[in-house]
């Protein structure tokens, strides 16, 4: 009688495991998500926890903080030089996070712990788009800086367009290697996702659309050749845009995200095997997302109050401006709460003169701000 009642209950738990596996599955809300471990490395990769070779070149960060991953690891190894880049490329992928969204409710908070973006990578929302197309495209556009630069090993200038490009130009100089640096992000960044679900596919999508856009926003640059300045002949090559032009793209994306659900394709007759699962418009009116639109899965939470649940840090004591209409405002900013007034002395240099050779002096000016914080 025991073992029969041990029986039953080992199989009605099976039974619950399976569900919570199921729901987590179709859901793509699973609660273990170690999505964007790596980005941790950012908080760091200082001089104590990187080893160097004979040229002082950076290998690759102490095993023992196990933020990387055992491939991750191995491509930091295989690149000489590249976990410089990659960190460097994170640092600024963070920094335009929080310009882009300086004025939004949601402004792209960091925190010192390798869960540097806390709790919103957890979600499928919109910003968590945004943070995974942007942080990949900073390790795109870093690498590919850090190869024409020569500061990885494995990887140089992109040397592959050569010859006549037009009857008064051609091809020369030292082209960013975009395509390693994609390359390279594509196999490093993805390697840290896990699974199948909608939530694997949202961030594989918005990883690539970050490396699209950068690769997609190559400029061509020239310089001209000839006597006294004449621009008898130009040399062209290509070049990384500016990653300011990265992330306004990336932002016009992100408010144009599109919402979207776990599909299949159907059943392939030749093969007798299903398609892969892919992302479709939640609204079949909408048109498929392109391959650099973001993609989110879930609505945004609400970003007015603070909600350790979510992650959520609220509005309060953020500044704001009382004469905007926009998001900046502070009826939208501070969500309808009001918000107090105070001004403040600023002391700041000015007037100041250069003196030869080599002396700069200042003035001291101090002035009155006004300044609105939210309540």
């Amino acid at each position: 009688m025991w073992c029969d009642t041990m029986r039953i209950l080992a199989l009605l738990l099976g039974v619950k495991a399976a569900c919570i596996l199921l729901v987590s599955s179709l859901s793509g809300t699973g609660a273990v998500n170690n999505s964007g471990r790596w980005w941790g490395i950012v908080n760091v990769a200082s001089s104590a926890n990187l080893l160097t070779n004979s040229k002082n070149v950076q290998l690759v960060l102490d095993p023992s903080l196990a933020l990387l991953s055992r491939r991750q690891r191995r491509l930091i190894r295989q690149n000489p030089g590249i976990l410089h880049a990659i960190a460097a490329g994170l640092h600024t992928a963070i920094q335009e996070c929080k310009w882009q969204f300086r004025n939004r409710r949601w402004d792209c908070p960091t925190t010192h712990s390798p869960a540097i973006f806390g709790k919103i990578v957890n979600r499928g929302c919109r910003e968590t788009a945004f943070v995974f197309a942007i942080t990949s495209a900073g390790v795109t556009h870093a690498v590919a800086r850090s190869c024409s630069e020569g500061a990885i090993e494995s990887c140089t200038c992109d040397y592959r367009r050569r010859g006549p490009g037009g009857p008064d130009w051609h091809w020369g100089g030292c082209s960013d290697n975009v395509d390693f640096g994609r390359m390279f992000s594509r196999e490093f960044v993805d390697s840290s996702e896990r699974g199948r679900d909608l939530r694997y596919l949202n961030n594989l999508h918005n990883n690539e659309a970050g490396r699209m856009t950068v690769s997609s926003e190559m400029q061509q640059e020239c310089k001209c050749h000839g006597m006294s300045g004449s621009c008898v002949v130009r040399t062209c090559w290509m070049r990384l845009p500016s990653f300011r032009a990265v992330g306004d793209f990336l932002k016009d994306r992100f408010d144009g995200a599109s919402r979207v659900v776990y599909a299949n394709k159907g059943s392939n007759r030749a093969s007798h095997r299903a398609d892969p699962r892919h992302l479709e418009p939640e609204n079949p009116a909408h048109k498929p997302p392109s391959s650099r639109d973001l993609v989110y899965f879930e609505k945004s939470p609400n970003f007015c109050s603070y909600n350790g649940k979510t992650g959520t840090h609220g509005t309060s004591g953020r500044n704001c401006n009382s004469s905007s209409p926009a998001l900046d405002g502070c009826e939208l900013l501070c969500c309808g709460r009001g918000f107090k007034t105070q001004t403040e002395k600023v002391t700041e240099r000015c007037h100041c003169t250069f003196h030869w050779c080599c002396h700069v002096s200042c003035l001291n000016c101090t002035s009155t701000q006004t300044l609105h914080q939210c309540l």
